[in-house]
């Protein structure tokens, strides 16, 4: 977007239309050229960003990866202790009916 100052004339009248327009021209160029490097800067910045995530994502995918395996262990192991005494009782439950 260029540099849409207003000049009052009597700028114009002591420095001349030429002069003036150049000025706004280097005003214009250096704005554009500002904007460039912001937007470069800005490009690096957010692809770091990016880069930083991937890896925290990364090392949180691995983290909850480890935890739900270490869950999944603790939950078959209870479902056998469980199983296992449902299977018990119920043969407690058959050897008192068998038994009479």
């Amino acid at each position: 977007m260029p540099v849409t100052a207003k000049l009052s004339r009597e700028f114009y009248d002591r420095l001349g239309d030429k002069v003036v327009d150049e000025l706004v021209g280097l005003l214009n160029d250096v704005d554009a050229s500002s904007k460039a490097e912001l937007r470069d800067l800005n490009e690096q910045n957010f692809r770091r960003f990016e880069e930083r995530m991937e890896r925290r994502l990364a090392v949180l995918d691995a983290s909850l990866r480890t935890e739900m395996a270490n869950l999944k262990a603790e939950l078959i192991k209870w479902m056998f202790l469980f199983g296992l005494g449902t299977v018990v009782t119920m043969l407690g439950v058959g050897r008192l009916l068998v038994a009479q």
